[in-house]
């Protein structure tokens, strides 16, 4: 009996001290099934930050490397840990292409294996053309039928018609994210796990996936990427990071556009204005345990909200913010502080050691 009570005793310490721990081994769990052990360990990696450090990131647009990031280091003095990018959709020779994939893959792979974490979002050609494709319709286009820009609106039909297998409109969009599947398939085989961010600013109308109630919805959109790359290609590499934008001025409220927990591990908010904390405190009600990050932000963030809203896993500037007059100032201050982790942190490089063990890499990064 006193080896019983011992045994309790001892359990019930020890989930005390570090429910954090315990809830980052058993509740981390990718959404994929069979998710890749380095997908299952960057997950379990973010659940054990939470509320504890911050991460700090980086956009860069696609044609454009780590242009951005080494011009953040410069201006704050500290290596980002978080490199993003888009897959892009603009022509050859633009900032956006969509024809510089190969190197972008080879970008990602080279920053993660020297320690920092990859996010990747797409601009995604609307399902009525093909890329190239422009980032706001034409001034004088008024042929929504054809919609040639990353911006602008479907019809009601025809967001139906995409949502509804086997028709034509749901057939092109099928084949346009199936191009994307071989270099994603190239980043499994170099066992680079991604954060990836489909359809982002959901709630928004501005892009022409978002703002989009019901069944043929904006939320039914997120849950088809999902059925499509983890299901049908069984990408295992995958960690799905759902995002919306600040809810002013947008169309919809967070839940309006929620999918569901079963095909989304991290929760993520756009914000280039206040940091609200109803925005934070909504968004934490949402997730309901899962972590939450600020996935695109300007040079807007403050230390002061970043130690009231404690729980942000990362947050990323985007490519052109954060540099000017008093935006450098903020973010090397919050560069600085002790919950925030840059790439060339110690206790950072220390902390990823596991995963980057499950990725079968040293677990020393290189210091940059």
């Amino acid at each position: 009996m006193k080896r019983l009570f011992a045994y309790a005793l001892i359990s019930g310490t020890l989930a005390l001290i570090s429910p954090s721990l315990c809830r980052g081994e058993s509740g981390a769990e990718p959404v994929t099934t069979d998710a890749s052990p380095e997908a299952k360990e960057l997950l379990k990696f973010i659940y054990r930050i939470s509320g504890h450090n911050t991460l700090s990131g980086q956009h860069n647009y696609p044609a454009e490397r780590d242009e951005h990031t080494q011009t953040a280091y410069k201006a704050w003095g500290k290596m980002p840990a978080i490199f993003g990018k888009d897959w892009g959709f603009a022509k050859a020779g633009d900032k956006d292409s969509a024809f510089v994939r190969d190197q972008i893959v080879g970008e990602l792979t080279e920053k993660y294996r020297n320690g920092s974490l990859c996010v990747l979002c797409w601009h995604e050609v609307p399902p009525t053309a093909d890329e190239p494709v422009s980032f706001k319709p034409a001034k004088d286009s008024t042929n929504t039928a054809g919609l040639h820009s990353v911006q602008g609106h479907l019809t009601e039909a025809q967001y139906k018609e995409l949502l509804t297998p086997g028709t034509e409109l749901n057939q092109r969009w099928c084949a346009q994210v199936d191009a994307l599947v071989p270099y994603f398939k190239k980043l499994e085989q170099a066992r680079v796990p991604i954060l990836w961010r489909p359809f982002h600013e959901m709630n928004g109308q501005w892009f022409w996936w978002g703002g989009r109630r019901g069944k043929y919805g904006s939320a039914a959109l997120y849950k088809m990427m999902f059925e499509r790359l983890a299901k049908h290609h069984q990408l295992k590499n995958l960690i799905w990071v759902w995002n919306v934008d600040r809810p002013e001025g947008t169309s919809l409220k967070f839940a309006d556009c929620w999918p569901g927990p079963e095909c989304v591990d991290v929760v993520s908010m756009d914000n280039y204005h206040e940091f609200k904390q109803s925005y934070y405190d909504d968004l934490l009600k949402l997730a309901n345990g899962k972590p939450v990050a600020l996935a695109e932000i300007g040079g807007n963030l403050s230390l002061p909200v970043l130690q009231a809203q404690p729980k942000w896993a990362w947050w990323m500037v985007w490519a052109g913010f954060g540099l000017h007059g008093d935006e450098t100032n903020r973010m090397q201050a919050i560069v600085n502080a002790q919950q925030s982790w840059s790439l060339n942190e110690p206790e950072y490089r220390k902390a990823i050691a596991p995963l980057r063990q499950a990725s079968g890499l040293s677990s020393e990064a290189q210091a940059h």
